[in-house]
């Protein structure tokens, strides 16, 4: 079967009209703008507070919204209909992720005009941020298909927005506590940690690990997702 443009379009153009009709959902992807707003009037704001926002942006629009948008479709009983339509496996996920990524993109940049926050070099900053939307697409898409509705979906997602949006104060912590060493390998202290590299001169050898371990984060949860997807399809 060839992949089809028009049935990812379909499942886009659909999930759309549920974001825009779902008040509680979609008003929650103004959040970071609004705190970006707030640094940015305070000037000269840390790397950490920028990147802060950030991960409140991939936390609350990619993985939040991805998580509520499955289960919704689980709370309708339509996503079976999905399952078992002619769109492959690619063209449902793709799909049904197209929204989030694009308005987690569009949060990301005008998060970063808000906080004046102006990258060097712009395009390795750039992958690493599309690596951890990607991973966090991922991550709502396998939380959203072990929820059961679009309340479920918000009680399942809060542990992962805490972790991935404030974990990187927990990394003090680690010296203290070895087992949370663990916190260093997050992919939202990795992005931290390539930027404060690129920031202070770094290049492609410094960043690699992190670039790496985020991309291993991407990995591991795209085959997690695709086989649980998979397995909801025969269930």
């Amino acid at each position: 079967m060839t992949f089809s443009w028009k049935r990812v379009n379909a499942i886009f153009v659909k999930d759309y009209k549920d974001f825009s009709r779902n008040y509680a959902v979609s008003t929650i992807i103004f959040l970071p703008p609004i705190m970006a707003a707030f640094y940015g009037r305070m000037g000269n704001i840390s790397i950490e507070a920028h990147y802060l926002v950030f991960n409140m942006a991939f936390t609350m629009v990619a993985a939040f919204v991805q998580c509520c948008l499955i289960a919704e479709e689980k709370e309708k009983n339509t996503l079976r209909g999905l399952m078992l339509s002619p769109a492959s496996t690619l063209e449902i996920l793709g799909g049904k992720s197209l929204l989030s990524i694009l308005l987690t993109i569009f949060v990301i940049l005008l998060s970063a005009f808000f906080s004046d926050y102006r990258p060097e070099p712009v395009g390795i900053i750039s992958i690493a941020m599309m690596l951890s939307i990607l991973f966090y697409i991922a991550l709502g898409t396998l939380l959203g298909l072990y929820a059961r509705s679009v309340m479920e979906a918000s009680l399942i997602i809060m542990p992962v927005m805490i972790v991935f949006s404030f974990g990187t104060f927990l990394t003090s912590l680690t010296e203290r506590y070895p087992v949370l060493k663990i916190i260093d390998y997050l992919p939202n202290v990795q992005l931290l940690e390539l930027a404060k590299q690129m920031e202070s001169g770094g290049g492609m050898a410094d960043i690699f690990s992190n670039l790496a371990i985020i991309a291993a984060w991407l990995i591991v949860t795209s085959i997690c997702t695709v086989i649980v997807f998979r397995k909801r399809m025969v269930d």
